[in-house]
C-alpha cells in the first residue's frame, strides 16, 4: 500500500479536504492520511511515500525530519533540501538570467550585526554604502523586504530617502532588499503546481484581505496571460518547486515578478474562494499520487542529488 501523508500546522481547510480528495480517487494500493511522527531515528524509513509539507519552514523539528525521509526514500512536495537554501533574493537574480521581468533590486547589509557578531565581523563590507547611487538604480517608491521573509511581514512601503531609512533603523538584524515599486494596474497570483499546471487568481493587494481574490475581474490581453503562464512554468521549473505562487504586478503590459517563493502558499477555502479552493485540492492530489506511484529514482545518496530531487 502506497501512503501519502500531509504535514500541516495551524490551517483547517486544505489538509483534510486533500486527504478527503486523494482517498475519494479510489486509486488502487494507495492512501493518504495526516502524517503522524513519534520517535524520529537516524536513517530509519518514515513509512510514507509521498509528504505534502505545509509547516516544515516554521518548525525546524519538521523539516530535520522531512530531510531523513527523503534519505530513506520519501517523495516530498516540496524539496526540503532546495527549500532550506532558497531565498528571494537569489530568485531575483536567477529569474533576470532567465529572462523574467524583475523590478530593479538590492541586497542590503544588516541594520545592526547578527547576534554574536560585532563590526569585526564585517571587515570586509564596504562601508558607508553610495546610498544616492542605490536610490538611482532602484528609483521610489520601493519596497523594502527580508531577503527571505513571507506573509508580507516586515516589509515597507518608501516613498524617499528619508521614509527608508526611517524603515531600515525598523529592520534590526534582518537581511533586507530594497526593490522598485511597480505602478500596477493588474497583479495576478498564480498556483503552480508539478511545475505545469498553472491557476491564475486575479489578485489586489490593496484590498482589504478578505477581499483580495476578484470574484468577477474584466477581460486580460490573451498575450498578457499566456506570458503570465510561461514565466510561471520557467520559474518554477528552474526553482524545482513542485507547489508554489507566483504574483506578477503588471505595468505597462509587461508583469513583472514580484514573489515566487511561496512554497506552502495560502489554500484556505475562505482566504481563496471555493473556485480556487477546488483547483488546487484536486490538482494537489493528482499529483501527490502521481508521485506515489511512479517509479523511484533510486537512492545515490550524494547530495546534488538530494537537493535536485526526484523528478
Amino acid at each position: 500500500m502506497k501512503k501519502i501523508g500531509v504535514l500541516f500546522g495551524m490551517e483547517n481547510t486544505f489538509p483534510g479536504a486533500l486527504v478527503e480528495r486523494i482517498n475519494g480517487m479510489k486509486v488502487s494500493g494507495v492512501t493518504a492520511e495526516f502524517v503522524q511522527i513519534a520517535d524520529v531515528r537516524m536513517a530509519a524509513p518514515c513509512g510514507y511515500d509521498v509528504i505534502v509539507d505545509r509547516i516544515s519552514h516554521d518548525i525546524p523539528f519538521y523539516r530535520a525530519y522531512l530531510k531523513n525521509a527523503a534519505l530513506g526514500g520519501t517523495r516530498i512536495i516540496n524539496n526540503p533540501f532546495w527549500w532550506s537554501a532558497d531565498d528571494k533574493f537569489f530568485n531575483y537574480a536567477l529569474a533576470t538570467k532567465l529572462g523574467v521581468a524583475i523590478p530593479p533590486t538590492v541586497l542590503l547589509p544588516h541594520k545592526e550585526h547578527p547576534t554574536g557578531t560585532t563590526e569585526r565581523s564585517v571587515r570586509n563590507l564596504k562601508y558607508p554604502l553610495d546610498w544616492d547611487s542605490i536610490f538611482e538604480y532602484v528609483g521610489f517608491p520601493a519596497f523594502l523586504k527580508p531577503f527571505d521573509g513571507g506573509g508580507w511581514r516586515d516589509v515597507y512601503k518608501v516613498n524617499t530617502p528619508e521614509e527608508f531609512f526611517s524603515a531600515y533603523d525598523q529592520t534590526r538584524t534582518l537581511c533586507m532588499t530594497l526593490q522598485r515599486g511597480v505602478n500596477f494596474k493588474e497583479y495576478f497570483r498564480c498556483y503552480v503546481v508539478g511545475q505545469e499546471h498553472v491557476h491564475i487568481m486575479p489578485y489586489d493587494p490593496r484590498a482589504p484581505f478578505h477581499e483580495r481574490y476578484v470574484a468577477d475581474p474584466p477581460a486580460y490581453a490573451p498575450e498578457l496571460l499566456a506570458r503570465v503562464q510561461r514565466d510561471c512554468r520557467t520559474l518554477c521549473q528552474a526553482l524545482g518547486y513542485d507547489l508554489n505562487t507566483v504574483e506578477f504586478a503588471v505595468e505597462d503590459g509587461v508583469p513583472y515578478a514580484i514573489d515566487f517563493m511561496n512554497p506552502a502558499p495560502d489554500a484556505d477555502l475562505h482566504s481563496v474562494g471555493q473556485a480556487n479552493f477546488d483547483w488546487i485540492v484536486n490538482t494537489v492530489a493528482e499529483l501527490a499520487v502521481r508521485r506515489a506511484t511512479e517509479p523511484g529514482s533510486g537512492s545515490t545518496y550524494r547530495w546534488d542529488s538530494l537537493l535536485k530531487g526526484a523528478p
